[in-house]
């Protein structure tokens, strides 16, 4: 049986590898997986059939090995036991990862790798070698099962996507004793180490199992992080490990840890973990459907109507106001019937388009009946100033850490929503063509999220969520920027650029804006009673002619007479 396991291994280690570094291992019919320090292998794990995996020839000036596996979404664990594995002796998940602290002399280590899903699962692994002088990620846990643990805990929802770590721990030689977590805070502690926390996103659209193991290979070692990844917080040990992020659904996103010893100017790599912000194993609402149904059919009239008042708008004045007052009335009864009920989604989705009509009417008859145009027209700059607002804060500048207060974010963002109407108050109609061209052609942008996958819906919807969940005001706001993108935008814009310059030759000459409706009929009403060769002169009032039409609705449901005389028979 021995000489059998040392030839499978002996032909597990001739396979060739692949391209990146990269080796690639069928069903294992042995039972054994042959690993090397640095290369990651691919592999499936079968749930009868667990795996156990080797690696010799550990240089004796390696201190510690992080082992770490990744999947898309099937679970898998990793253990340092054959046995029924314990929560403190391995891990599982996703992305999990054991940290081995190497004894004296000790240049082999075994561990074990299993599925508990009825499905094959397709992984990709790589063992990590590091030196007494680089930092121990996570040899300070305190929350977590492992002793060591080096992995990062992450938790979503709509809102936002949170991760988690243990602290580190300097590095020790072997056989030594570890240096003490909490017992000092000076330098020669672990409390000058700093933590950079990185997050890469993968293309955009792509949820391929492929694609996401190989990118997975770009955040597992120091440099191909540094190089590949953005930097987007530091951490020091006076700081909590646990970091927010808006959740993007659909997107893939991957976070890893570098934890930095600035007095030796190591470093060391935590298990990087990945996310979706969504399921792909839910029966409605998962990964490969970004968008229900009701979100498409909503979102689709919205952008039909959007894109008539992007070329049209100004000259059917009513139909934009309508359009605006839905907007202001569907956005905050929208905000105010998710935080106060716990209706579902497609329900509050109907309640909105309902009472964003009824403030697109609303403002409508205001018109028609007051004429102030000034409200009217400040009405529509505040749209286009929310709009230029929520631009700003989806730039770099809004994850400030003064704009973590609440109090701050919305006055700042108030200001700037306020500004934009008061700069255009000497030249309503350019303001009003401007907010057609702009807010009409960003209702296209809406709809396209609905269907496939774009960041820049999330300039608004950053705020939404803003709105609605009280913790989101300490997540990190970061999207990415990709050719979908940069395509969308292009779109959005020429829409923009075309819709304004279209109505701004069209309206050259004519007034700036219609009269005052209510002062037309009540002009043409006067007019009509003092002139008699009006043939609308003639026309009954209103009431004589409702009772006349309901007259001959009456007739119609009337038995007919039978005509003559009808005299008895004599006897």
């Amino acid at each position: 049986m021995e000489v059998l396991r040392v030839m499978a291994l002996t032909m597990l280690a001739l396979q060739p590898g692949v391209a990146g570094g990269a080796e690639t291992v069928g069903n294992s019919s042995v039972g054994v997986i042959e690993f090397s320090v640095g290369k990651f292998r691919y592999f499936q794990l079968n749930r009868p059939f667990p795996e156990e995996a080797i690696l010799r020839n550990i240089s004796s000036n390696v201190t510690f090995l992080i082992f770490q596996i990744h999947s898309q979404y099937q679970n898998t664990t990793v253990s340092f036991s054959k046995q029924t594995p314990l929560p403190n002796t391995s891990g599982t998940g996703t992305d999990k990862g054991l940290v081995f602290m190497l004894r004296p002399e000790q240049s082999m280590c075994f561990w074990y790798l299993e599925t508990l899903d009825a499905e094959p699962v397709q992984n990709v692994a790589i063992p990590l070698s590091y030196s007494e002088r680089d930092p121990i990620p996570g040899g300070c846990n305190l929350e977590f099962d492992l002793d060591i643990d080096p992995n990062i805990y992450l938790e979503f929802d709509f809102f936002e996507t949170t991760i988690k770590f243990a602290p580190a721990n300097l590095g020790y030689a072997r056989g030594t004793d570890p240096p003490s977590c909490d017992i000092r805070t000076g330098q020669d502690s672990r409390w000058r180490l700093e933590y950079d926390v990185y997050q890469y996103f993968l293309p955009e659209n792509d949820l391929t199992e492929e694609g996401l193991l190989k990118h997975l290979q770009r955040m597992a070692e120091v440099p191909q992080v540094t190089a590949s990844a953005i930097k987007v917080v530091t951490l020091t040990a006076n700081d909590k490990t646990r970091v927010s992020f808006s959740s993007l659904r659909g997107q893939g996103v991957i976070y890893n840890v570098i934890v930095w010893d600035p007095f030796l100017n190591t470093s060391a790599a935590y298990v990087p973990v990945h996310t979706y912000a969504c399921s792909f194993e839910a029966l409605e609402g998962n990964c490969s459907s970004l968008g229900r149904v009701s979100t498409k059919v909503f979102f689709t009239l919205f952008a039909l109507l959007g894109l008539f008042i992007c070329f049209f708008g100004h000259r059917f004045w009513k139909t934009e106001l309508f359009f605006i007052g839905f907007i202001f009335m569907g956005f905050f009864f929208y905000i105010l019937i998710t935080r106060l009920t716990p209706i579902s989604y497609d329900v509050r989705l109907i309640l909105t388009a309902l009472t964003g009509s009824v403030g697109g009417i609303f403002l409508v008859a205001a018109w028609w009946r007051f004429g102030v145009l000034t409200l009217c027209v400040l009405c529509v700059g505040l749209v286009l100033g929310f709009l230029v607002s929520s631009v700003t804060f989806f730039t770099p500048l809004g994850n400030l850490t003064v704009f973590r207060n609440d109090g701050v974010f919305w006055v700042t963002f108030s200001c700037i929503a306020i500004l934009i109407p008061v700069v255009f108050m000497g030249c309503l109609r350019m303001l009003n063509i401007v907010t057609c061209g702009v807010i009409g052609s960003y209702a296209v942008v809406l709809a396209v999220n609905s269907y496939l996958y774009t960041s820049l819906s999330y300039i608004t919807l950053n705020v939404l969520k803003r709105a609605l969940s009280t913790h989101f005001r300490g997540a990190l706001t970061n999207a990415p920027f990709q050719t979908n993108d940069f395509i969308i935008l292009a779109v959005w814009g020429m829409l923009a650029v075309s819709g304004i310059t279209l109505q701004i030759r069209r309206e050259r000459g004519r007034p700036s804006f219609p009269p005052h409706p209510y002062k037309l009929w009540k002009r043409e009403r006067e007019r009509r009673v003092t002139n008699i060769l009006d043939p609308s002169y003639h026309i009954p009032p209103l009431r004589e002619r409702l009772y006349s039409r309901l007259s001959q609705i009456r007739e119609l449901f009337r038995k007919d007479q039978p005509a003559g005389e009808r005299t008895p028979l004599l006897s």
